[in-house]
């Protein structure tokens, strides 16, 4: 199960506090006691792994080492290890205490999100020329603490939508290494699935239904998915019996979700072509050509169709290797 909106507690480690000892060796009488360490600092990385939030599926609240407190014989305490958390780039991290959001969307980029809190001073560093024997000490300070909500937006180049049970998941298939659970019943994708294409990614995004924005069915939930998505491939079957009211469908639930997704390039592919005879395929492809002019017949099983796919891929490729 793909977890992609999640609500956890990030807590940075809170400061060692410091130490009051004395030297009690002879000649050498004075405060020794050590300061606190810092508490460990929890940083957050992107990464390509899509699965990251399961991590948090059953610990809500992740916690950075506190530091250690001071020692005897000026001897401060070790810090806080440090924590790195990796989450999918293209999250959203709403973070509900700040009210902040921030999205993570480079590989590899690491960013400190929590501090650690300082050590506390032990009594040596309180030691004055009137002074000599402080026992004061300081406590350690708290680390940051933060309620946040992860909210994965997958970042893909082509996003295939359209209602259940229209194809998307066995094209996939037959183009990448993706597995999708592939059956002939209306909800067949119950998370988003993705595969590459040469250097581009595809986003199988789960059948959407009418009410979808509103969030009926799993609506909400995979249509964020598309916002981030270069071009949409919008399936309909040809075994439909309303082709441009399944167009307008869908059209009209990612206009609701967000009015720009109106304006990302779209193909149509009518699919499942070899379902149908060849009459009814024309006449189903005609009436489409006048909501687009990117209107194609789709069948898995037809070579030629395939590599008619295969040739809109390679020209997205090439114009995403030259910017």
């Amino acid at each position: 199960m793909l977890i992609d909106d999640i609500t956890i507690t990030l807590a940075a480690g809170h400061g060692g506090p410091g130490k009051s000892a004395f030297d009690k060796n002879a000649l050498a009488l004075g405060p020794t006691g050590g300061s606190g360490g810092r508490g460990g600092n929890i940083y957050i990385e992107g990464s390509s792994n899509i699965d990251l939030l399961n991590q948090f599926r059953y610990k809500k609240e992740v916690r950075a080492e506190d530091g250690e407190a001071g020692k005897i014989q000026l001897n401060d305490g070790a810090h806080g290890e440090d924590l790195v958390i990796k989450i999918p780039v293209g999250t959203v991290i709403h973070n509900l205490t700040t009210k902040k959001d921030i999205e993570v969307l480079i590989i590899g980029e690491k960013t400190l999100f929590a501090k650690g809190g300082f050590g506390g001073k032990g009594n040596y560093r309180f030691r004055s020329p009137t002074n000599t024997s402080p026992t004061q000490t300081q406590p350690g300070l708290p680390g940051e603490e933060f309620e946040l909500r992860l909210e994965l937006k997958l970042i893909a180049d082509v996003g295939f939508v359209g209602l259940p049970n229209v194809g998307k998941s066995s094209l996939i298939n037959e183009i990448t290494n993706t597995q999708s659970k592939v059956a002939n019943y209306p909800f067949t994708t119950l998370e988003p699935a993705l595969g590459v294409y040469h250097d581009l990614i595809l986003a199988d995004i789960p059948g959407l239904i009418e009410g979808a924005s509103k969030g009926k069915g799993l609506g909400i939930k995979f249509l964020r998915h598309v916002e981030r998505t270069g071009t949409l491939f919008h399936f309909i079957s040809a075994e439909s019996t309303t082709p441009v009211a399944d167009y307008k469908t869908i059209r009209k639930e990612l206009k609701a979700h967000n009015p720009e997704l109106m304006d990302k390039p779209e193909y149509i592919f009518v699919s499942k072509s070899d379902e149908v005879d060849e009459k009814e395929l024309k006449k189903k492809i005609t009436i489409l050509k006048k909501h687009s002019k990117k209107v194609m017949g789709l069948s898995i099983l037809k070579d030629d169709d395939i590599k008619a796919v295969e040739k809109i891929l390679s020209s997205l490729s090439n114009k995403k290797s030259q910017g």
